[in-house]
């Protein structure tokens, strides 16, 4: 689909058209701008060379801007050495080629793959955290803003250039991957609009590339071009993997028109992992018995960029030999040194990466998780297999006459795009392979390869010729939509969860749809609508129902909101029904209106699961778990109004086992969908918890109890917010036991709250807690200053551990302290509470933060030792030391190999769990016994974390 997001502000469309068409590939390792002018004759596309730093005190204007971003360190470099032509000051840092190649050699100041990180949906994507294993005295970015950024620095180097005419004011073309998702388009918009550019227009980056062969072959492509014909684009560059589809079909006059009818799933894959791939390989002919250090390991993956394009670039030597120069202090003697053949590296990456597999086999699917960049690349570095599975599962959008019998899509013609392509090996490899799948009813069949002499500038030309043709000019693609999109609708007899067509990868732009289905809508209160994706079910139909596969339908960003009546009132059910729009320009939109009314409401895609860091990762089996019999609620409901109520009539203290047999169940086995609905009614009956500092002890133990994790349920987070705004952290009465309560209360649902609420809540506690560390440890910190008792310090400091959103520099500070502490005689009854706490803040997996936010190793191997070298330990601190010694796969994570020795050993002579001593030297997960000890209690049933 030329899925076109505009970001025009109102009253655009009645600006005259500018008079440049600007294209922009924003690529993961070059990006490039194109233009065309409307006032020449004839469609001449032009390359804009784009000035950049490329040494220090150097200038030159370049037909691409590397994506590379660099932050000077502190007198690195002469003054105004890097300094643009625009520039009105000192600049700290630079884009561009001198990004690339310096930092290079500094790697912990460089940022790139920036465009891939702006896809991950792992992370928070406006969070400043790269670069990932920066140095620590960089300036953390987000991959928004380094986005951002050099779009900023096009904006720049154009208006130096064309000062009259503005680039703001132009027409822009944007190219992206087809295959990203809904939130990473919308994140790219947004990344250009905050570099000033609000024309804008997105276009697929598979799809720019063959309207640049078209630009190209103007006069003859209908030579080359019959009605009938598929042709596949493969486009893979530096981060992904992109795979379309576009069919030649008759139009009117006989004349050929495009239909784009298919695009590939997102796929972190390309020349960036074959980078990674012969690093791994070199490292172990480098360092055999180690892995390399970080700063080394970054510099070997940059050299082997290098050793990569001579390899497989055309008159590649036999061998070469590779030298890793030394670091530190061993600057003599402390170089590393191998031989690499041709043969090795072809074995490496052409047998890895496009093996000679058949057109049945399917690649790796399982979930790859967090990898040593921090990227969640592809499962399967086969890119071969991938595109086998793209043809099979894309045969049916093929006309049924013209289907292939081998059960695939035939392409008949193929253009290659991206940098992968410049080496003629890997070129030729994917063409063999792609005509083995389809020789065996035609021996002599080989697909027509269309030629694409400018790999590095197509998809920008290409997006200047696609503004070109929305004027009315030049041959277009047609494209419905290139996914089916669908709603979540509960479950089926089966208890199996369904999912209702909302709209068809047949739907074409202006297209309106309204399901024939009536809904039953809660209005004034939080919903949720679940949305579902799939890339491989083309031709489902409006309405309808379809299991949820994960192997073929993928969940979206749920919407959630409340649809506010216009007079606010109680809440109500309405039936409703459900319109769906795709735009001209390839928004879709979505409206829900009342059956009998004209009130609707218009629902927008929730890309909050994109922009915060507290959404958990966890599996969860609560929606399989039932619905609790009425008449049993009704009797629970009632105990609480009883204790909490206007007219209590019973004490608080035997509340818990009270509802335990009126639910006829122990509370640990009451289901989320139960704690959920108790948490409300408790919210309603929040004033009783003054009646007493015994109600209020039991009201903030049982509300934090239902709702802990604070995620694993639809809404939790607004639940979350609703008790915060509630309770703001304090209590009622001057009691010491509420104070506790409401402690445990905020770490049973820390995972629900955001940074600057978990900020708000530590300050006070880091607070007491480095006045009882200088009191303790020096003996001063005055009498003036609050602080609490050991027996308070317990839920302070297990709180503290469980804010996972704290910065490592927080972190570092409360573990610091409590390793000062352990050991301290008065502090005993603490003892257990400070080594869970410093296993929690010190962990190499957190349950559910973010992975830029650990405590770097080198502290975490110091708290380590401090454990191995007490006289008496408590059964937490197995628990701690494993969670700072676990094996993660991660280099920068992890250990040293011998440090992780030393603490299984540890283990073992603690006579610790043997399955707690095999995650410290093997990895693996966590049973359910020890997620319920790191979390700090149980887990609600069927909640599964995943980390």
């Amino acid at each position: 689909m030329v899925q076109a997001s505009s970001v025009a502000q109102p009253g655009l469309e009645e600006e005259l058209p500018s008079r440049y068409i600007v294209g922009i590939d924003l690529g993961t390792t070059n990006s490039a701008v194109t233009f065309l002018d409307t006032r020449q004759e004839g469609t001449v596309i032009e390359t804009f060379l784009i000035p950049q730093v490329v040494a220090p005190g150097q200038v030159e204007a370049r037909p691409t801007l590397p994506s590379f971003h660099y932050q000077t360190a502190q007198n690195e470099f002469p003054p105004n050495s890097l300094k643009l032509p625009w520039s009105k000051g000192e600049e700290s840092n630079t884009v561009g080629v001198f990004a690339r190649d310096h930092g290079t050699s500094v790697p912990g100041r460089m940022i790139n793959s920036a465009k891939s990180w702006l896809s991950h949906s792992g992370v928070d994507r406006t969070a400043a955290l790269l670069p990932w294993h920066g140095s620590a005295d960089v300036e953390k970015l987000s991959p928004f803003e380094v986005s951002s950024r050099y779009l900023k620095h096009v904006r720049a180097a154009w208006n130096a250039r064309y000062k009259q005419e503005p680039l703001e004011k132009q027409d822009i073309v944007l190219t992206l991957p087809a295959s990203f998702d809904e939130i990473a388009r919308e994140l790219t918009v947004e990344a250009a609009k905050q570099a000033g550019l609000k024309r804008v227009v997105l276009i697929e980056e598979p799809q720019a590339a063959f309207y640049d062969w078209l630009a190209k072959h103007a006069e003859t492509w209908q030579d080359k071009v019959s009605p009938g014909q598929t042709i596949l684009v493969c486009d893979i560059g530096g981060g992904t993997s992109d795979f379309t589809l576009i069919r030649a079909r008759a139009g009117d006059e006989d004349l050929v028109q495009f239909h784009r009818v298919a695009v590939g799933e997102h796929l972190i894959l390309g020349g960036d992992n074959l980078d990674l791939a012969l690093a791994h390989y070199l490292e172990g002919k480098l360092s055999p018995k180690d892995k390399l250090p970080a700063d080394r390991w970054s510099v070997l993956v940059r050299r082997c960029r290098q050793i990569k394009e001579i390899f497989l670039g055309p008159d590649a030597p036999e061998s070469q030999s590779i030298s890793l120069p030394a670091v530190g202090s061993k600057l003599i003697g402390g170089a590393l040194q191998c031989e690499v053949t041709r043969d090795e590296v072809h074995q490496v990456l052409v047998e890895g990466f496009l093996p000679e597999n058949g057109l049945d086999e399917t690649p790796e699917m399982r979930s790859s998780g967090f990898q040593e960049f921090g990227l969640p690349y592809a499962p399967d570095a086969a890119i071969s297999k991938w595109l086998a599975y793209f043809l099979r599962t894309h045969h049916e959008v093929i006309e049924e006459e013209s289907r292939h019998p081998s059960g695939a899509v035939r392409p008949d013609l193929v253009l290659f795009n991206g940098g992968f392509f410049e080496s003629p090996v890997l070129k030729q490899r994917l063409l063999d392979v792609l005509s083995s799948w389809f020789q065996k009813e035609d021996p002599a069949w080989k697909p027509t390869l269309l030629e694409n002499a400018h790999l590095d500038l197509a998809v920008a030309r290409g997006a200047a010729y696609y503004g070109q043709v929305r004027r009315g000019t030049g041959v277009k693609i047609t494209a419905n939509l290139a996914r089916t999109y669908y709603i979540g609708v509960g479950a089926d007899d089966s208890g199996e969860a369904e999912a209702m067509c909302l709209l068809p990868a047949t739907t074409e732009p202006g297209q309106e749809i309204d399901l024939q289905h009536s809904f039953q809508l809660r209005v004034s209160e939080p919903v949720e609508f679940p949305l579902f994706v799939s890339s491989t079910r083309l031709i489902d139909t409006p309405g309808q129902l379809v299991p949820i596969d994960p192997q073929q339908i993928k969940a979206l960003p749920p919407i959630r909101t409340v649809l506010r009546a216009r007079r606010r009132s109680e809440a109500e059910t309405i039936p409703v029904h459900l319109h769906a729009k795709l735009t001209e320009i390839g928004t879709i939109e979505l409206w829900c209106g009342e059956t009998d009314s004209d009130r609707t409401w218009r629902l927008q895609f929730d890309i909050r699961s994109a922009t915060q860091t507290d959404v958990a990762a966890h599996e969860s089996a609560r929606e399989s778990e039932g619905m609790l019999d009425e008449s049993l609620w009704n009797e629970a409901a009632e105990l609480l109004n009883e204790t909490f109520g206007d007219n209590a009539s019973r004490k608080p203290q035997p509340l818990i086992k009270d509802l335990e047999a009126s639910l006829e169940m122990k509370r640990d086995a009451w289901p989320t969908s139960l704690l959920r609905r108790m948490w409300e009614h408790l919210m309603d009956l929040e004033s009783g918890r003054s009646k007493s500092p015994t109600h209020e002890s039991r009201w903030l133990n049982l509300t934090g109890y239902c709702l802990r994790p604070g995620y694993g349920l639809a809404l939790d987070d607004w639940r979350v917010s609703e008790t915060w705004k509630l309770l703001q952290g304090k209590v009622l009465h001057n009691d010491d036991n509420c104070r506790n309560q409401s402690l445990i209360l905020w770490r049973r649902i820390a995972g629900g709250l955001n940074r600057g609420q978990q900020l708000a809540i530590a300050e006070p506690l880091l607070l007491a807690t480095r006045v009882m560390h200088k009191r303790m440890t020096s003996g001063g910190g005055g009498t003036s200053t609050a602080t609490f008792t050991p027996q308070q310090a317990i839920e302070a400091w297990r709180l503290l551990g469980s804010l996972e959103l704290l910065g490592a520099q927080e972190k570092t500070e409360i573990g610091r302290m409590l390793v000062d502490l352990l050991g301290k005689k008065k502090l005993e009854p603490a003892r257990g509470a400070m080594g869970w706490t410093i296993g929690r803040l010190g962990t190499r997996v957190p349950v559910y933060g973010p992975l830029n936010t650990l405590v770097p190793k080198e502290i975490v191997t110091k708290w380590l030792a401090t454990f191995q070298q007490q006289k008496t330990t408590d059964l937490a601190d197995q628990l701690a030391v494993m969670q700072l010694a676990r094996k993660t796969g991660d280099r920068y994570r992890d250990l040293t190999e011998s440090t992780r020795t030393e603490a299984a050993q540890w283990l073992e002579g603690e006579k610790a769990p043997e399955h707690l001593v095999r995650i410290v030297r093997e990895g693996g997960q966590l049973d359910e016994e020890e997620q319920s000890q790191i979390f700090g209690e149980s887990l609600p049933t069927g909640l599964t974390l995943v980390r």
